[in-house]
C-alpha cells in the first residue's frame, strides 16, 4: 500500500511539475501564432496558418504555413511545407482548390493554387511588387487581386546606378488585377489590369453574378487620407469606372449581397474623426440612394458576409473586454451570435450559412480553431496548436471595474494575479497601458509571446493591471471619443484610479508600483512620471513623448489636430501641457526606454528627447533601440528580449523581495 501510494504521490508531482513549468519571455517566444480560419464552401474544411518562431544561428524570424482541418473533427494536418511562408489561404467557390500567397520562387509575395486532392502549387502571377490582397470570383473562373505601381524602367536604372532620390509626397498607388484560373495556349495564366490613375485602391469584393467589383480607394496611400475613402466599381472585364458612394469622409468595406441586390458598407457619415464613429449602410448594388442600418454597440466593426437569404449582415465587434459576432437585420437591432465570454476572432461562413469557422481564445485557453453550428450553437474545436502551453499552469485573470474620479464612468481593466496568488498579501504592481488611444484590452491569450510577457510577469510575482480607460474602443463611440483634448488628464485619473483600488483592494504593494506601455501606452507611461513619483520604475516603449515634434515627424500628421482640434501652431500651450517633455523636470522615477528604429509611426526621435532629458537630469534610465523594427517589433529574438529587459529592469528597481532573482537574458 505504501509503495502504491508513493507511487501515485510520484505521479502527482510530475504532473504538477509540468503544470507549474515557469512562465519565461524565452519560454513564451516558443508559442505558435495561429491566424485565420477559412471555411470551405461546402463546410467540410477550415484552412488555416500557423506561425513557428525560426530563431537558429542568423535566424529570427516567423515561418507561416497552412494547415487544414476537416470540420467533423476526423483530420487536422499541415498542408503546405518549405522554407518560404505560404499564407492568405482562401477556398476556391467550389471547393477543388486553394489558394495562396508566397515568395517561394520570387523575391515578391505572389499567388498559387493547389488541388485539394494534392500534388504542386502552380504559381499564377509573376507581378514585380507583393500581392497586397485577393478574392476568387463567384463562378471561379477570375481571381481579383491588388498590386502596388511597379518601378518604370528608367527609375529602375537609377536606383541601379544610385541616383535613388527619394521625393516626399511621391506616391505609389496600388491598383486592381484580375488573373485567369485558366491557363492560355502559353500555359501561362492572363493577368488583365483593370484600374489605373490618380487613386490607390484598399480593398474589393466581387458581385455574385461575377461581373463587376466594387472597391475602395482614397486619392494616395499615405495613412492621413483614409478620410478621403470612396467606393467604386467596375466591370470585371474592364471598362469604366463608375462611382458607387462618394460622400464626405470615410466610406470603406462594401459586401454585395447573396442575392446580387444589395451592396453593404461601413462610413463614418462625414463625421470624420480618427476615433471613429461608423455606421453600416446599403445601397441598391448598382448605385442609388442609402439607407442607414441601425447603429452597433461600439460603432468600430469589420463587416463580414451577409446571411444567406441576405437579409442580415454579419460582423464582428469588440464589446467590452470580448470580440463577437453579431448579426444586422437590415430592419431590425444588431443580435449576438456568439457568447460575450472571449475572444472570437477570423471568422468565416459556410455556403449554406449554417457553420462558421473562427479561432477562439480567453485569458488563459491559447487560441484554436472552432467551427459552431449556427442552427443549435454548438462548437467543435478542430486543433491543437499550443498544445503544450495549454497544460501549463496559468495565473487567473479577471475583469474589474471602479468609477472614475468625475463620475462619469464606469471603467473597466484585466487584472491577472501573480502566479502564486495569496488573498491578503500584497503583491508589486506592473501598470500596462495599451496603444491607440483608441485600442483596447480583451481577454486575449495572456501566454502569448509579447513584449509584455503577461504570464511571465505573474511568475515573477507581479500583480498585472491592464486597463480600458476613456478613450480606449469596446465601450461605445461617445466613451473612445471621450478623451479629445484630453489626453494625459481624464485617461490618467481613469488609469489611476485602477491602481487605487487594488491598493485599497489589498492586492497591489502601494511602494512597488512599475508602469509600461507601447505606442499610446507610452505616451501614457511618459506622462505619468512627469505627474506622480508614485510608481518606483517605468518602461516607455514606442511612446510619443512630445507631441509638437511628433506631429512634425509622424507618417499621421492629421492624427494630432483631430485629437486636439488644430495644428500646434495655433494651439501650441495645448500641445505643451499635454507632452511629457515639458513637464519632464518632474521625473523622478527610473527608466527604460524601447524604440524600433525603423519606427514611422513613432519616430526613434521621441525616444532619444526623452532619454537626453532623462540624463541631463540625472535620473537612472537606459535606452535600447532595435534595427529594422517599425512601430512593432517583428523579430522573435527582439520580442523576447524585450520581455526579458522589462522583467529585469523591473526586479533591480521596483521590488524589495530578495527571493525573486532577474532572469537572464537568453542569447540562444
Amino acid at each position: 500500500m505504501k509503495l502504491i501510494s508513493s507511487l501515485a504521490l510520484l505521479i502527482v508531482f510530475a504532473f504538477s511539475a509540468l503544470a507549474q513549468k515557469p512562465w519565461t519571455p524565452a519560454g513564451m517566444i516558443k508559442y505558435n501564432r495561429l491566424t485565420g480560419a477559412i471555411i470551405s464552401p461546402d463546410g467540410k474544411n477550415v484552412a488555416y496558418t500557423i506561425s513557428v518562431p525560426q530563431m537558429e544561428g542568423e535566424k529570427s524570424e516567423f515561418l507561416t504555413h497552412i494547415w487544414m482541418a476537416a470540420t467533423d473533427g476526423s483530420s487536422n494536418h499541415q498542408f503546405t511545407f518549405g522554407e518560404k511562408s505560404c499564407t492568405n489561404p482562401q477556398f476556391s467557390p467550389d471547393g477543388k482548390w486553394l489558394s495562396f500567397t508566397s515568395a517561394r520562387k520570387e523575391d515578391k509575395s505572389q499567388l498559387y493554387i493547389i488541388s485539394m486532392t494534392g500534388g504542386e502549387a502552380q504559381q499564377i502571377t509573376k507581378m514585380k511588387n507583393d500581392i497586397e490582397g485577393y478574392e476568387w470570383s463567384p463562378d471561379g473562373k477570375q481571381i481579383a487581386f491588388l498590386v502596388k505601381d511597379p518601378l518604370t524602367e528608367s527609375e529602375e536604372k537609377d536606383n541601379l546606378e544610385k541616383r535613388d532620390m527619394v521625393v516626399a509626397d511621391d506616391y505609389r498607388n496600388v491598383h486592381l488585377y484580375t488573373v485567369a484560373i485558366k491557363n492560355n495556349e502559353e500555359g501561362t495564366h492572363p493577368v488583365k489590369r483593370l484600374t489605373s490613375g490618380n487613386f490607390h485602391v484598399t480593398d474589393l469584393t466581387w458581385s455574385r453574378d461575377s461581373k463587376t467589383i466594387a472597391f475602395t480607394h482614397q486619392i494616395n496611400p499615405s495613412l492621413d487620407q483614409w478620410t478621403t475613402s470612396d467606393i467604386s466599381s467596375i466591370p470585371a472585364d474592364s471598362g469604366i469606372v463608375k462611382s458607387l458612394v462618394a460622400g464626405k469622409g470615410s466610406d470603406a468595406n462594401p459586401k454585395y449581397s447573396h442575392d446580387g441586390q444589395w451592396l453593404a458598407y461601413s462610413s463614418d457619415g462625414g463625421e470624420v474623426k480618427w476615433a471613429e464613429r461608423n455606421t453600416i449602410y446599403i445601397i441598391p448594388a448598382t448605385g442609388g440612394a442609402s439607407k442607414k442600418l441601425s447603429a452597433t454597440y461600439d460603432q468600430s466593426f469589420q463587416i463580414l458576409d451577409w446571411s444567406p437569404d441576405s437579409k442580415s449582415i454579419l460582423f464582428s465587434e469588440v464589446y467590452k473586454t470580448n470580440r463577437v459576432i453579431y448579426s444586422l437585420s437590415i430592419d431590425g437591432k444588431p443580435k449576438m451570435i456568439t457568447p460575450a465570454d472571449g475572444v472570437y476572432g477570423s471568422p468565416s461562413f459556410s455556403k449554406s450559412g449554417d457553420l462558421m469557422a473562427y479561432v477562439y481564445q480567453n485569458a488563459s485557453t491559447p487560441p484554436d480553431v472552432m467551427v459552431m453550428n449556427l442552427k443549435d450553437l454548438k462548437s467543435r474545436k478542430l486543433s491543437t496548436v499550443n498544445e503544450a502551453f495549454s497544460k501549463m499552469r496559468h495565473a487567473k485573470t479577471e475583469v474589474v471595474s471602479w468609477k472614475s474620479k468625475d463620475g462619469k464612468y464606469d471603467i473597466e481593466g484585466l487584472i491577472t494575479f501573480p502566479t502564486d496568488y495569496q488573498k491578503g498579501k500584497k503583491y508589486p504592481l506592473v501598470l500596462n497601458i495599451h496603444g491607440g488611444p483608441a485600442g483596447v484590452f480583451t481577454q486575449n491569450y495572456t501566454g502569448a509571446s509579447s513584449v509584455y510577457p503577461i504570464q511571465a510577469f505573474a511568475q515573477q510575482g507581479y500583480a498585472v493591471l491592464r486597463a480600458n480607460p476613456r478613450g480606449s474602443s469596446g465601450y461605445g463611440a461617445d466613451f473612445r471619443q471621450a478623451n479629445f483634448n484630453d489626453w494625459g488628464f481624464g485617461d490618467y485619473d481613469d488609469i489611476m484610479g485602477g491602481v487605487d483600488k487594488l491598493i485599497t483592494d489589498g492586492i497591489a504593494h502601494p511602494d512597488s508600483l512599475c508602469v509600461t506601455g507601447w505606442s499610446y501606452g507610452g505616451y501614457m507611461t511618459s506622462m505619468i512620471i512627469t505627474k506622480t513619483n508614485r510608481f518606483k520604475a517605468s518602461m516607455v516603449g514606442a511612446g510619443v513623448t512630445n507631441l509638437i515634434s511628433f506631429n512634425g515627424t509622424a507618417d499621421i500628421p492629421g492624427f494630432l489636430p483631430d485629437y486636439f482640434g488644430g495644428e500646434f501652431w495655433d494651439r501650441t500651450d495645448v500641445y505643451m501641457k499635454h507632452s511629457a517633455m515639458f513637464g519632464v523636470k518632474n521625473v523622478k522615477t527610473p527608466t527604460l526606454i524601447i524604440h524600433g528604429e525603423k519606427d514611422l509611426r513613432v519616430p526613434i526621435s521621441q525616444g532619444q528627447e526623452l532619454y537626453a532629458a532623462l540624463k541631463k537630469l540625472d535620473v537612472k534610465t537606459q535606452m535600447v533601440s532595435y534595427p529594422r523594427t517599425p512601430h512593432g517589433p517583428q523579430e522573435p529574438k527582439f520580442i523576447q528580449d524585450i520581455g526579458e529587459r522589462t522583467i529585469n529592469w523591473f526586479n533591480e528597481i521596483c521590488r524589495k523581495q530578495d527571493e525573486i532573482k532577474p532572469v537572464k537574458l537568453e542569447k540562444k
